[in-house]
């Protein structure tokens, strides 16, 4: 069987997404999330910042709908904010666009298409828009690329455009968003007299491709190519921009960023040479997106040899169990094969989100089970505990270790909140999240030109342009049964492929009520659906899994992490006595399952009892080990994304075991 995806004559025409799991995260992007962030962009929220340490100074305002219109000359002002602060409003833009398809709403559309009217008014002539340099530096336009961000801030509306012209039809998204690509084209390229560079932060590349995507335009494939080949070619380009621009820190628009290495702007070597991902973790999640994307777009062999090589670096040496990645603070960046540090972690929300982007390009390229695994570990696990359950608190910095007081007396960790903030000064992370929750219909199937690839566990009603029409029921994740209800009009044969879990080694399947055994290929079984019904069963392996690490990870050599289905656990201060270091795990703990309707909005929590609590008498901070007290003790664990709900404490993922 052809294993690759590139044709896309079959089409996903609707989902109805049915899962009582993401649609209550779904309605809540609706009716809080989104609500509250138009409050904070529009400087009405009551919201406090200031103890964010990512806030850079920035506090109780966002200010973003305002630059705007300083921009578009309908308020007078400076621009307030980072260089990028138009990008809050368009991956919010983009967040309603997605929301639009399971919650239609015409006020908000109103609300919507006024926003765009705006942000065409504040668009100049040109295609250009940054209201940074708008309002306050127009003579340094494309000066200082290492630092601007403006084709990432470009970037994010082509992305906003292309979604709500394809939610609401509404023609001006899409011509801004076409302005903005002419206006960037005429600037770079080959050619003699344009600029022979790349933003600091890769975005346009994967923004260009889906604006291909939807318009055949071939200049914009083309586009997005150079910039991806262009990228490290001369590692000295961002630092001839400074000269000419103003070799001082008056001139700089971001502090300290002059100091980072090359390889955080993705600059010290073409990524064709790249062999392991370095630096800022979520411009190395970007960009990979874009390169998977382009280069199968392309069928540049050569690309996507480097994106199948950089997949492989970070998934098998440097990715998380939850599927943080960054495992530094310093830069956010990634480090070294095995540095997986738990509680100085950054492991950003974004970059999490980035994983998605990337696995779901990956996964349009090859199917291969591997890919979808890392959407579904990254969807209930690394980026969905960026958000609280209320909606209205993230985290920027997704710990696998915490402990209040380290947070607040070690500077090494003031950048772990055990918390989660009412906002950011830098607030990429939440609008990210919610336009990723809200689009979550859009990661649930893969179509081939007579395949169709079923590779999220999210109950849904599919139709598919070939007259089929997909039931998926379940209660994923906390139950692994998984019915699907296949009705077909079509006289053709087409392949219906479900991915196995790599974390169910045993699993069941019924065909119209009869058990078959299908090969398992490359983390899928494929059922041939003909016309009229088809019914499979699915049952995965949903045992509590006693997860290790590769012994080359330091941290984590005599501990283990506690996986059940796709949630990975950790346990908490609310649940458990402190300190939480000195529970230690019997050498093979049971665990019981139980689904606990009133905890944290319903999860299933698991209890052992497998366990032993050490203490000590008397107050010597040195002695020997026999003077250590093991007593019988039992310990609760809870989802890792539902951690810091309730109250302020300690959490460990990785947990003490005998040997």
């Amino acid at each position: 069987m052809d294993s690759t995806i590139n044709n896309q004559a079959l089409s996903l025409d609707n989902v109805k997404v049915t899962s009582k799991f993401w649609n209550k995260y779904r309605e809540l992007i609706v009716k809080e999330v989104l609500p509250y962030q138009w409050e904070v962009m529009n400087d009405k929220a009551d919201i406090n910042i200031a103890e964010d340490p990512q806030a850079g100074g920035v506090s109780k305002k966002s200010h973003a709908v305002a630059n705007l219109k300083i921009a578009a000359g309908k308020m007078k002002g400076h621009h307030y904010g980072y260089p990028f602060q138009d990008s809050d409003v368009y991956k919010w833009l983009e967040a309603v666009a997605y929301s639009f398809s399971y919650h239609p709403d015409t006020k908000l559309e109103k609300m919507t298409d006024n926003i765009i009217d705006l942000i065409a008014d504040a668009q100049d002539s040109d295609g250009y828009l940054d209201t940074l340099f708008q309002i306050d530096m127009p003579n340094r336009k494309f000066k200082r690329l290492q630092q601007s961000h403006e084709l990432y801030t470009m970037g994010h509306y082509i992305e906003a455009g292309v979604a709500y012209f394809k939610a609401t039809g509404n023609q001006k998204a899409l011509d801004i968003a076409e302005k903005m690509a002419q206006c960037i084209a005429e600037n770079f390229g080959p050619e003699k007299g344009k600029i022979h560079g790349y933003d600091g932060h890769p975005e346009i590349e994967l923004a260009l491709a889906r604006l291909y995507e939807l318009t055949h335009k071939k200049e914009y494939l083309e586009l997005a190519h150079y910039f991806l080949l262009e990228r490290g070619q001369d590692p000295k380009f961002f630092n001839k921009q400074i000269v000419k621009d103003g070799d001082d820190d008056q001139h700089d628009l971001m502090d300290r960023f002059r100091s980072y290495p090359l390889t955080f702007w993705q600059a010290a070597q073409p990524i064709v040479d790249q062999q392991t991902a370095e630096g800022h973790a979520v411009r190395v999640g970007y960009m990979l997106t874009g390169v998977a994307h382009v280069a199968r777009l392309t069928d540049d062999k050569e690309l996507m040899q480097a994106a199948k090589r950089l997949w492989h670096n970070i998934v098998k040496r440097r990715m998380y169990v939850t599927g943080g990645v960054g495992s530094s603070a310093l830069r956010e960046s990634y480090t070294y094969d095995y540095d997986l540090p738990n509680d100085t972690i950054y492991g950003e929300t974004c970059a999490a989100v980035s994983m998605v982007f990337f696995a779901r390009q990956m996964l349009d390229v090859a199917a291969k089970g591997e890919y979808a695994d890392i959407i579904e570990k990254e969807l209930f696990n690394g980026a969905l505990s960026g958000m609280s359950l209320d909606g209205k608190h993230f985290f920027y910095v997704n710990p696998l270790e915490a402990d209040p007081k380290l947070s607040k007396y070690n500077p090494a960790e003031a950048h772990v909140l055990t918390h989660r903030a009412d906002w950011f000064g830098c607030a990429c992370c939440p609008a990210n999240l919610a336009r990723l929750i809200a689009s979550i219909d859009q990661y649930i199937y893969s179509v081939s030109e007579n395949q169709i690839l079923s590779h999220q566990f999210i109950s849904n009603k599919a139709t598919f342009n070939n007259g089929i029409v997909v039931d998926q029921e379940s209660n994923y994740p906390w139950d692994g049964s998984i019915k699907y209800q296949i009705n077909s009009e079509n006289n053709t044969e087409t392949q219906f492929g479900i991915r196995i879990p790599a974390w169910s080694k045993d699993f069941k399947i019924r065909l119209n009520g009869k058990i078959i055994t299908p090969n398992n290929q490359n983390g899928f079984v494929y059922i041939a659906i003909r016309k009229g019904t088809t019914t499979i069963e699915l049952d995965l392996d949903m045992s509590v899994h006693i997860m290790r690490a590769n012994v080359n990870v330091r941290n984590d050599v005599g501990k283990v992490a506690i996986q059940r289905g796709p949630i990975v656990y950790c346990s908490e201060e609310a649940d458990n006595s402190t300190p939480l270091w000195t529970y230690r795990l019997k050498a093979r703990p049971k665990f019981s399952a139980e689904y606990e309707s009133l905890l944290l909005d319903g999860v299933v929590s698991l209890t052992t009892n497998d366990v032993n609590k050490a203490s000590n008498d008397g107050d010597d901070l040195y002695f020997e080990n026999s003077d250590i007290n093991w007593k019988p003790a039992s310990l609760k664990l809870i989802p890792y994304y539902a951690w810091a709900n309730r109250k302020n404490g300690q959490m460990q993922v990785w947990q003490n075991i005998n040997k």
